[in-house]
């Protein structure tokens, strides 16, 4: 079994990562990274969603949800995997060098590797749930089966 970690977006496969600078159409909005959309999704219909749009970096429209008087939209837990996933189908489908990117993966099993993140990432010890890898699986099954 082949696996492929990726994590930083200058390094070897950071295509798959949210801080890739791959602009995506989603709501009638350029937003220029994944990351960017995800985190303004906690605050979806408000203005704080557009302050998140428009930040400079992914960095920093991550920065922009840690302030607790901004607290994400009460269903945010139930909905963050389908936002995320949502995200991943438009950058996969919208830059057609990105899809061949991610085909060209097979079936190898792709995994974001930092100690940063238990949730999204392997928790960089493989203790973490990696879900961003596994949505990245889901979503290439999907473009392959097309």
């Amino acid at each position: 079994m082949t696996v492929i970690y990726f994590y930083e977006e200058f390094k070897p496969y950071g295509f798959l990562s949210n801080f890739a600078s791959c602009p995506i159409l989603l709501k009638g909005q350029l937003w220029p990274t994944t990351e960017h959309y995800y985190q303004a999704q906690k605050y979806a219909g408000t203005p704080r969603e557009e302050i998140i749009r428009q930040a400079p970096s992914p960095l920093n429209a991550k920065e922009l949800t840690r302030d607790p008087a901004h607290p994400p939209r009460a269903d945010w837990d139930a909905v963050k995997d389908a936002v995320m996933k949502e995200a991943l189908l438009a950058k996969f489908t919208q830059h057609s060098h990105l899809r061949e990117q991610l085909l060209a993966t097979t079936d190898a099993v792709l995994v974001e590797h930092t100690e940063n993140d238990r949730y999204w990432a392997d928790g960089g010890d493989g203790s973490g749930l990696n879900r961003l890898g596994v949505l990245l699986m889901e979503v290439r099954g999907e473009l392959r089966d097309r």
